[in-house]
């Protein structure tokens, strides 16, 4: 006879959800750990740079930045990752900044790690900063106790910084040309 899997009533109902495994090519703090958006910043909805995507000017932005295509201007956010098929081709500013793909210009963050895959050309302004092996670092590394005291920038500072647009006075059409008349000779 098998034996009773019966649950007693006082013992209280408990669910535990079940953790998602782990892409392999997950960010990982320099301590191990996973980075994941959820995990580091789960009010925050994650605005994705797809691979198809070419953005010519500064991107701006309070939460978190996946980049999977190609950036030509600047890059604030509060987590920027740039992911292993991404070109920025300008400076990128962030608390914490994964970069995985190319990087034509200065990276800024509280926390910089640099993988395997990545390709970094200019400085590096950090409080932690962590290279794995393979990756591509051409520039200075600068420890900073606040490297993005006074880079970070919101879309308010961002309009404010900006000049209002030019309005052109308004063109009047002139008069058209009406040849004199000739007096009647006689």
């Amino acid at each position: 006879m098998l034996p009773s899997f019966k649950k007693a009533e006082s013992e209280p109902f408990r669910v535990t959800p079940p953790t998602p495994p782990q892409p392999a090519n997950a960010a990982t703090t320099p301590l191990g750990s996973p980075m994941t958006a959820s995990s580091l910043r789960p009010n925050n909805p994650m605005s994705i740079i797809g691979a198809d995507l070419i953005v010519t000017g500064n991107l701006i932005s309070r939460g978190q930045v996946q980049v999977d295509g190609e950036i030509q201007g600047d890059v604030h956010a509060s987590l920027v990752s740039v992911g292993e098929t991404a070109r920025v081709t300008g400076s990128i500013v962030g608390e914490e900044v994964v970069v995985r793909g190319h990087v034509l210009g200065s990276v800024r963050g509280r926390r910089v790690l640099l993988q395997t895959s990545s390709h970094v050309e200019g400085d590096v302004f950090h409080q932690t900063l962590a290279i794995e092996q393979g990756a591509y670092f051409e520039g200075k590394s600068r420890r900073a106790e606040d490297p993005t005291a006074g880079m970070m920038r919101t879309r308010e500072d961002a309009a404010a910084a900006t000049p209002p647009p030019i309005q052109a006075e308004p063109v009047i059409p002139a008069a058209p040309m009406v040849p004199p008349v000739p007096a009647n000779q006689s």
